[in-house]
């Protein structure tokens, strides 16, 4: 497996389920050699995570811990069948980097296909999502190249999760190829994510790299494969890099 230069999506103990502090989490991403790591604790709505007013006060937060580049963000829930998301455009606007997904007890448990795609390819859209996380877990069916060809069209990244593919979201694995599949087909860029809880699995990324890789996604769709293709996907999505200048662009 290659080296990565980020983990673009982790949490700390804010998020009420998770192990480590962000120092710790911070630590293990620079043991690791990740110039970026993205801080996405769950939104507001998910049991046990941050208050709204955490994610207004993470300018508090350094832009660099232990010489890793921090993207203070959110991982979103989608709360409806209009696609809403638990916290408001105004603070949206102001993260660094924003994540969006289903999860179980955040206000929408789902419902058709069709419900559950509509939901989906509407927070894709909304202008300050970055990125759509574990659309392949089968509590939330969706028609899986409606939801790659909306993240394509709106230049969003669709993520494959490594730890739905090792630890939870039972039932992944098959989502999980199809989407691969389809993102390959229609170049869509990809993250690869430990969604780590824990320090010590920061930076997992084998299972989620073989997957892609299996299914024809190019290393130039991984986002997060090399510095480059991180600052460059957030200068596409309107944001300026993260990364100092000892930082090697590479």
């Amino acid at each position: 497996m290659p080296k990565f230069a980020g983990d673009l999506h982790t949490h700390s103990l804010a998020s009420g389920h998770a192990y480590s502090t962000i120092s710790e989490m911070a630590g293990a991403a620079a043991k690791k050699g990740l110039a970026y790591l993205g801080l996405t604790e769950h939104g507001p709505n998910l049991p046990s995570a941050p208050h709204i007013y955490y994610f207004g006060n993470l300018k508090v937060i350094p832009p660099q811990i232990q010489g890793v580049n921090i993207l203070k963000g959110v991982e979103a829930n989608i709360i409806s069948p209009a696609g809403e998301l638990d916290l408001p455009n105004s603070l949206l606007e102001n993260l660094d980097w924003v994540l969006v997904g289903y999860h179980p007890d955040a206000g929408f448990g789902g419902g058709s296909v069709e419900t559950n795609t509509q939901a989906m390819i509407k927070a894709v859209t909304n202008p300050y999502v970055d990125a759509l996380v574990h659309p392949g877990n089968p509590i939330f069916p969706v028609d899986y190249e409606a939801v790659v060809k909306a993240c394509a069209e709106h230049g969003k990244a669709i993520e494959i999760n490594n730890a739905s593919l090792t630890v939870v979201r039972t039932g992944s694995r098959p989502n999980c190829t199809r989407i691969a599949t389809l993102a390959a087909r229609y170049k869509v860029k990809v993250i690869l994510s430990s969604d780590a809880h824990y320090a010590d699995d920061v930076g997992k990324l084998d299972a989620a790299y073989e997957l892609a890789t299996s299914c024809g996604i190019a290393d130039e769709q991984i986002v997060n494969l090399t510095v480059r293709g991180i600052e460059e996907f957030l200068v596409s999505r309107g944001k300026k890099p993260r990364v100092d200048s000892t930082t090697p662009a590479v």
